[in-house]
């Protein structure tokens, strides 16, 4: 190598320390998420979601993004920006809600979108929370006579490219020593309407978007069945990128504070009345007490805020699943027989 080689490496590594000191130093001061600064910078927090799924991500007739999954990421917002409106949704399909949020595009994903093993270890993705506990499940027209899925062998049957459901349909159909003809089109509008044109037998995908759909027939909800058997266990919950704990906690724990809300009893209209609580639980959630925000990089009220503005687990989901014809099922609390729970917020 000769000198003036020896000489530019030195200064590129010299560049590259001067680097490694900047970063180190506006890490330093910013609040330990890159993430969370970002957001704050920006005024707002950008949410992957589907935007076609009644009951977790569907546009009102006021232009308003409704659902569980919506609700989800506002009260996030709630917590880190103080505010449940400072969000904005980022309508992603099947096929780039991970590229999306590996790239930056979105600061979390909320999609109706499964906790797996491959994703989580191959996409550089943590799933810090789930808000749905679902399955994979049929739809078939009632004209068909058909009643459970084993009915279904021979069968043409539509689901998502590029989903879980792809994958656990077949292993299913195997699994059975049952054959069928799979219909892959991309989509929940064209997928559906492929579907409901009577040239397929039926129609798989979580129980959820499945009963969202039947439940957008109104009228003709009747002429569809939802086979009693759920094929999968589906967890589906919040994405972030692999990287930044601090904001993969912020997400985690403001499920779970919207969770021990719903224990503790207290709802959205509760929050205002209860500075003089006496239980020690309620008063740590409410940051009345102990330095739970301090903990993840917020301020006392973060949980606060996320309760009062969008509501306890409960709430939403009465008002976002419930009308689907949903009960709570695996989604209600453990201490009344399902899979909600909380660790201990102290």
């Amino acid at each position: 190598m000769t000198k003036h080689h020896l000489a530019k490496a030195g200064r590129l590594a010299v560049l590259a320390g001067l680097g490694l000191l900047l970063a180190h130093g506006a890490r330093a001061q910013g609040s330990g998420s890159a993430t969370l600064d970002a957001a704050r910078a920006r005024g707002y927090v950008t949410c992957g979601t589907s935007g076609t799924i009644p009951g977790f991500a569907l546009v009102d007739s006021t232009g308003v993004m409704r659902g569980l999954d919506a609700d989800s990421c506002r009260a996030i917002a709630a917590a880190a920006l103080g505010d449940a409106g400072k969000v904005r949704f980022v309508a992603t399909s099947t096929q780039n809600r991970f590229t999306a949020l590996q790239s930056g595009e979105i600061d979390v994903l909320l999609r109706n979108t499964g906790w797996s093993l491959t994703r989580e270890g191959n996409l550089g993705l943590a799933f810090a929370s789930v808000n749905y506990w679902d399955g994979a499940a049929f739809i078939v027209k009632a004209s068909s006579g058909v009643k459970s899925a084993k009915e279904l062998d021979g069968a043409t049957v539509c689901v998502l490219p590029g989903t879980s459901t792809e994958l656990i349909g077949a292993d299913w159909f195997r699994a059975n020593g049952l054959r069928f003809i799979p219909v892959l089109i991309d989509g929940d509008s064209a997928i559906q309407q492929a579907f409901l044109s009577g040239r397929r037998d039926a129609y798989v995908s979580d129980g959820s978007q499945i009963a969202g759909f039947r439940f957008r027939q109104g009228p003709r909800a009747a002429e569809l069945v939802i086979l009693p058997e759920r094929i999968s266990s589906e967890p589906s919950g919040a994405a972030v990128r692999k990287g930044d704990e601090k904001w993969f906690d912020i997400v985690r724990w403001t499920h779970f504070a919207l969770v021990t809300a719903e224990q503790d009893g207290v709802g959205a209209k509760d929050v205002a009345g209860l500075s003089n609580a006496a239980d020690p639980d309620v008063r740590r959630l409410l940051g009345l007490e102990g330095e739970l925000g301090k903990a993840l990089g917020l301020d006392a009220r973060w949980a606060a805020r996320a309760v009062e503005q969008v509501g306890n687990y409960g709430e939403m989901f009465a008002r976002d699943i419930t009308p689907l014809g949903i009960d709570r099922g695996q989604n209600a609390l453990w201490t009344k027989g399902g899979l909600q729970f909380s660790p201990p917020m102290r």
